[in-house]
């Protein structure tokens, strides 16, 4: 986004409410409110066969449970599910050597703007027209958070002769978290969280009494 030349501040006697103003902004995480959930419930294609005898990793569709607005510097959060099937194909001596696992991963995934970069640099206030620019950093994935309580390893397999590799789960786990991500990347995460921003700083400093407000993203 290209950033316009800041509006000219004519009377700098006032700026110490610009700086009320900005005090009053960085204090917003405590201020907003959940806004609403949607959720969706997807269907899980089976797991595909792996080649014989090589090393195979298997995702199933990644889906948005639900959206959330929330309260604090994380403007929205995604809570998606994904399979991952990880192992070791050996083939017909997979009774033998074949070491594998389904895991179902559940995480809760956040975005936003941290307010706490803002500082007197970030707003141009015009006392005359009532117009402040606020430059507002861009928005990005603020936590990954596995929930525990929901990922469960749904079926582990190992053969007579091996006793399982003990960080497959781990693995697993590592997958899981990067396919979540990306998916909530691509499903707008970060956009909807500058969106959402944006909109609760404006209507923050319009109830200042500013006549008008534009933000513009930084970075």
């Amino acid at each position: 986004m290209t950033e316009s030349t800041p509006p000219i501040v004519k009377q700098a006697s006032r700026w110490p409410y610009a700086l009320v103003a900005i005090t009053a902004l960085l204090l917003l995480a405590g201020w907003l409110a959940v806004r609403g959930v949607v959720s969706a419930i997807p269907t899980v294609d089976d797991i595909t066969q792996a080649v014989e005898g090589e090393p195979f990793e298997n995702v199933g569709p990644t889906v948005i449970r639900s959206i959330r607005d929330l309260a604090n510097l994380t403007t929205v959060e995604y809570v998606e599910y994904t399979i991952v099937e990880k192992g070791t194909n050996s083939g017909i001596l997979n009774w033998a050597t074949g070491d594998s696992l389904t895991l179902l991963a559940v995480a809760r995934i956040g975005a936003g703007v941290d307010l706490s970069q803002l500082d007197s640099q970030a707003f141009d206030v015009n006392i005359e027209t009532g117009e402040v620019t606020v430059r507002l950093p861009e928005a990005a994935i603020q936590y990954v958070a596995v929930d525990n309580d929901a990922t469960q390893v749904l079926d582990r397999s190992t053969g007579v002769f091996t006793k399982g590799d003990p960080r497959l789960e781990t693995d697993a786990r590592n997958v899981a978290e990067d396919v979540l991500v990306e998916q909530a990347v691509t499903s707008g995460i970060i956009d909807e969280a500058q969106e959402n921003a944006a909109d609760v700083i404006t209507n923050f400093l319009l109830g200042l009494g500013y006549a008008d407000v534009r933000v513009v993203q930084t970075g």
